[in-house]
C-alpha cells in the first residue's frame, strides 16, 4: 500500500486475533507499530511472535488514566501516532434475559466507552499535528440483529455512529472509518463456538467459511494508506456476503 512506510501505528487489542494480524500486516508494510493489550499472556506471546514491534503496552481501554498513560508511552516510543486501529473489544454470549448488570456494564465499558477514550485521546494528538487516520473495529452485529449478543450488538452499533460523527467533526485533518467484520476465526470466536456451531455458521455464509484475521488486517492497511486518501466517514463490511441477502442467505 502507498504511504504506510514509516507510519506510526497504534493498535488496541493488538496482541491477539484481528489486532495481532493487523500488527503483522503494518510491519510488513514498513510501518512502526505499537500494540496495546490488557492480556498479559497475549502480550508475552506477541513479544516472541513479532519482536520487531516498537512497543507492547499494558492498558485497560475502559480506564481513561491508563489510556492516556499508554498513549503517552506510544508517543515516546514512536515519536507520535499517525494511525490508530481502535480494535479492543470483548463479547459475552448470553440470552438477553440472562445478561447481568455487571456483564452489561463490562461490555459497554470496553466496547463503547473504551473506544471513545482511545479515539478522543488519539484525535486530540492528531489535531495538534499534521492529522492522521483513525480506524475502528465495528461488526456486522452493529447493523443486523443477532441473538445472544444484545450488549455486544448495541456497542458495535454505537461504534458505527461514533465513527460517522467523528469523521464529520474531525475532517479535513483526520480521516475516520470503521471496519465491520462478519464471522472471523479468532481465539475469542473459537472459545465461544463448538465445531458444530462453527460449521452451522459456515453453511449460511455464501463463501462457506469464516474470514481469516489477515483478511481483515488487509482492509485496515488499505484504509490507512494513501490509496484511501478520499475515504472517510464510512463503514466497510467484510463478511463473505453473509448480510448481502438477508434471510435469503441463511
Amino acid at each position: 500500500m502507498r504511504g504506510l512506510e514509516a507510519k506510526r501505528v497504534l493498535i488496541t487489542g493488538g496482541a491477539s486475533g484481528i489486532g495481532a494480524a493487523t500488527a503483522a500486516r503494518f510491519l510488513d508494510e514498513g510501518s512502526v507499530v505499537c500494540v496495546l493489550d490488557r492480556d498479559a499472556a497475549a502480550r508475552h506471546r506477541i513479544h516472541h511472535e513479532l519482536p520487531e514491534l516498537a512497543g507492547i503496552l499494558d492498558a485497560d481501554v475502559s480506564n481513561l488514566q491508563q489510556v492516556q498513560s499508554a498513549f503517552a508511552e506510544a508517543i515516546h516510543l514512536m515519536g507520535g501516532v499517525d494511525v490508530l486501529i481502535n480494535n479492543a473489544g470483548i463479547s459475552i454470549r448470553h440470552n438477553f434475559l440472562e445478561i447481568t448488570p455487571e456483564e452489561w456494564e463490562k461490555v459497554i465499558a470496553v466496547n463503547m466507552t473504551g473506544v471513545f477514550y482511545v479515539a478522543q485521546t488519539a484525535a486530540r494528538h492528531m489535531m495538534e499535528r499534521q492529522g492522521g487516520v483513525i480506524l475502528q473495529t465495528a461488526s456486522t452485529n452493529g447493523v443486523m440483529g443477532y441473538p445472544y449478543y444484545a450488549d455486544y450488538n448495541a456497542t458495535k452499533a454505537g461504534v458505527i455512529e461514533l465513527t460517522r460523527s467523528m469523521a464529520l467533526e474531525l475532517a479535513p485533518k483526520i480521516r475516520v472509518c470503521a471496519v465491520a467484520p462478519g464471522y472471523v476465526l479468532t481465539p475469542m470466536q473459537r472459545a465461544e463456538y463448538t465445531d458444530e456451531m462453527l460449521e452451522e455458521v459456515n453453511r449460511k455464509i455464501p463463501l462457506r467459511r469464516h474470514a481469516k484475521p489477515e483478511e481483515i488486517a488487509a482492509l485496515f492497511a488499505f484504509l490507512a494508506s494513501d490509496d484511501a486518501a478520499f475515504i472517510t466517514g464510512h463503514v466497510f463490511t467484510a463478511d463473505g456476503a453473509e448480510t448481502a441477502g438477508g434471510l435469503a442467505s441463511r
